[in-house]
């Protein structure tokens, strides 16, 4: 008797894990992985559907919590600490409430990420990181799943979009990635850099419109050790151009014309003859 009892309890246990069957969701689980200069943001959350439904003020009341998507609270993770609305992230996982008003919302980033959706019963405000007051945007047309999207991307900074029904809420971010680059870039220059090293760095430099002097000396070094590559010669034609040295950068740019145009570049031989044209006006 004893050993069917214990018989029927495994089988019953076995039936049990292999009778749930595998559906669709109906709020499908999204992943978003962006990156912001030297950050890297990944955001997980759900996806729920309009579906013909009043979305704001009805299937998500004003004034009451809501897990900005379904099922499971939104999961947010940073990095590098981040800039947000004037407040400090710091690096870590964070899960994404919203307070939504009729007139504005408050966005939360929250320290506690165990809750199970919004967290209704257990949420306490003290394990905000911060919360910051926004004031959406209608839309003239329609988002029909819950949507959240970057754009404007910079080397710093960033837009986040939360999309849904005809609401936009959209978030700034920022990150110093000034300040992270320069840290790598004396680290490398530290380490006898090779030619490739030397040009990145003076690429960023010259991309940021900062350190032009410092980026030419990097260059200048780059193509002592490294050789003459249109690449090479591309960023040192625009440093030069920077600093005022008009005569030199097309030097440069008809070197890189050249090269450009052995390796058949023809968009770097296009963007090296617009350069000599426009350079050759200012010269004279």
């Amino acid at each position: 008797m004893k050993q069917s009892l214990v018989l029927f309890c495994l089988l019953s246990c076995f039936f049990a894990a292999y009778s749930q069957l595998r559906h669709p969701k109906a709020s499908p689980l999204a992943k978003l992985e962006q990156e912001i200069g030297l950050t890297t943001i990944k955001i997980e959350y759900s996806r729920p559907a309009m579906r013909g439904r009043t979305i704001f003020g009805d299937l998500v009341p004003w004034g009451r919590i809501w897990r900005v998507g379904a099922n499971a609270s939104t999961k947010f993770s940073t990095s590098t600490p981040l800039d947000i609305l004037g407040n400090e992230l710091a690096t870590g996982t964070y899960a994404l409430y919203a307070f939504p008003y009729e007139t504005y919302w408050e966005v939360v980033f929250h320290k506690n990420t165990a809750h199970w959706g919004d967290g209704r019963t257990a949420y306490d405000p003290a394990e905000d990181a911060f919360r910051a007051r926004i004031i959406p945007e209608q839309l003239a047309d329609t988002q029909e799943n819950f949507l959240i999207a970057f754009d404007e991307l910079t080397h710093d900074s960033a837009q986040m979009y939360w999309q849904w029904e005809n609401t936009r809420v959209v978030i700034p971010i920022s990150v110093n990635t000034k300040k992270v680059m320069e840290a790598e870039i004396q680290a490398a220059l530290s380490e006898q850099p090779n030619a490739q090293t030397l040009y990145e760095a003076a690429r960023y430099y010259q991309e940021q419109d900062i350190n032009h002097r410092k980026a030419l000396s990097l260059v200048d070094k780059a193509i002592t050790e490294g050789g003459d590559t249109y690449y090479f010669h591309r960023v040192r034609s625009l440093l030069l151009a920077s600093l005022g040295d008009y005569k030199e950068a097309i030097r440069s740019a008809k070197i890189s014309r050249e090269l450009a145009n052995e390796q058949g570049k023809d968009e770097f031989v296009r963007m090296n003859d617009n350069n000599i044209k426009r350079w050759s006006a200012k010269g004279n």
